[in-house]
């Protein structure tokens, strides 16, 4: 089979396209036709070298494709089967249990960028009704973040409000998301296309926040002075500040990504005086990717595709995907 490895030290330059020997389901487990795969910043710091990984290490956590083949005991799923893959494959509902990224495809092990994958039938769900392959291998990372953080950490409900930050996956799922439960969507971009673009898939109001610094008191201040109930945080300790003041009492940081860096200053007198709940959050369990799927199809949502590229130009993808100009998922035809 046709795979992308990832050398040593890593870097696009390291990307190189390998024949490996087709894998063989053992007891237990299923073997996908890898159809599409899609692009995570988790991946890109993978490919990067930024996170340790053996040499030859075949890189993306997200993976939709057939069954071909099934081992001995497996009950779950069938040959034609359309199945989707988990970002923690072992982490079947409940609170997670054990923190790391030992199990996730595509870092503590292979991964998706390959024509065939063998896995634990527990370690797929169905893809959506009606779901190309490329539209469901956007969802296990970046729509599962989005949704556990405000689903079932914030709980919203409609009428709320949510604040998300730019254009990557994780912050046009988490509109999406919340546009369908009825909730109140304030957007933040530097791009006066992009910002264009979130009006368009509903935003209710967009922030410069390069025109605007303080943009968590502006958009306290378009709530009515009230504050938002969730904020989507995925810049960490350089935007922690804004989305403090932007909250409500009583409201919900979702800390999903540290694009800004992984430790810094944070208002601690404001969280606490203001009641914040800081939640971290890593992708989801088998069960929320379940419900998620669920929601999406009573919803009709579908993910907005930046641009596609084929195995063989995963370095070029990941290119495309540094230069900050896509909207939306990258994803990975194969």
């Amino acid at each position: 089979m046709k795979v992308a490895a990832v050398k040593k030290p890593g870097g696009l330059d390291k990307l190189v396209i390998e024949d490996r020997p087709e894998p063989k389901p053992r007891p237990g487990e299923i073997l996908v036709r890898v159809r599409a795969s899609s692009l995570n910043y988790h991946d890109f710091v993978v490919v990067l070298g930024g996170i340790p990984t053996p040499d030859g290490r075949i890189p993306m956590s997200d993976g939709a494709g057939d069954v071909v083949a099934v081992g001995d005991g497996v009950t779950k799923w069938k040959v034609g089967d359309r199945v989707l893959s988990l970002f923690f494959p072992a982490w079947q509902s409940g609170q997670i249990e054990a923190a790391g990224f030992q199990s996730v495809p595509g870092d503590g092990a292979d991964g998706f960028a390959a024509e065939f994958y063998a896995g634990p039938e527990t370690a797929f769900t169905r893809m959506p009704e009606g779901y190309s392959y490329e539209e469901a291998a956007t969802l296990p990372c970046a729509a599962l973040t989005a949704w556990r953080g405000m689903v079932e950490e914030a709980k919203i409900k409609p009428g709320s409000w949510v604040l998300t930050q730019g254009t990557g996956g994780v912050s046009i799922f988490a509109l999406q998301f919340a546009k369908a439960a009825g909730c109140c969507v304030i957007s933040t971009s530097s791009s006066p296309e992009k910002m264009e673009r979130l009006k368009q898939l509903g935003a209710d109001h967009v922030i410069n926040y390069k025109d605007t610094p303080e943009w968590g008191k502006a958009a306290f201040e378009l709530t009515g002075g009230r504050g938002v109930d969730e904020v989507v945080e995925i810049g960490g300790p350089g935007t922690m500040a804004q989305s403090i003041n932007a909250c409500r009492p009583g409201g919900h940081i979702s800390l999903i990504g540290v694009l800004t860096g992984i430790s810094g200053e944070v208002p601690t007198a404001a969280l606490f005086s203001r009641n914040i709940t800081l939640s971290g959050i890593t992708v989801g369990s088998r069960r929320m990717q379940e419900d998620m799927i669920d929601a999406i199809e009573a919803s009709g949502i579908r993910p907005v595709i930046d641009s596609s590229f084929p195995l063989d130009q995963i370095a070029a993808a990941f290119a495309h995907q540094a230069s900050q100009k896509h909207f939306g998922k990258i994803v990975l035809t194969i």
